[in-house]
């Protein structure tokens, strides 16, 4: 079994920031490409930001410049920090994470979400 547990949501002003973090625990062998995704009342999800094994990142043209993507691999953990937030960043804020839990197959795990609230 593999928990994804994502924290580091809240209320902020607009202009504020916030770091939101996802560690990952259970049965891991390795994990790849780690992701954040966000999905706002009646939108769609979509992809914030991402970032490889390796470290290499790729953000929405919505958020390039404000978040960053990181990861610390020896945590199982992978970040975003948001600043100059902005109203329509505004969503639940959702990582996901592809996992080997063996040598082999590799699984695509999500977390359970945090609220991401920006005030006017």
């Amino acid at each position: 079994q593999v928990q994804l547990v994502e924290s580091g949501g809240g209320l902020v002003q607009a202009g504020g920031s916030l770091r939101l973090s996802c560690a990952a625990s259970g049965s891991i062998f390795t994990i790849n490409a780690m992701s954040w995704y966000r999905q706002a009342p009646g939108k769609q999800r979509e992809l914030v930001a991402g970032i490889t094994r390796d470290g290499t990142t790729n953000y929405a043209d919505s958020v390039k410049g404000r978040f960053t993507i990181s990861r610390d691999n020896a945590k199982n953990t992978v970040y975003l920090q948001m600043s100059s937030l902005k109203p329509e960043d505004a969503a639940v804020y959702y990582c996901n994470c592809r996992i080997r839990p063996g040598l082999v197959h590799e699984y695509g795990y999500w977390g359970q979400g945090t609220q991401v609230t920006v005030s006017s």
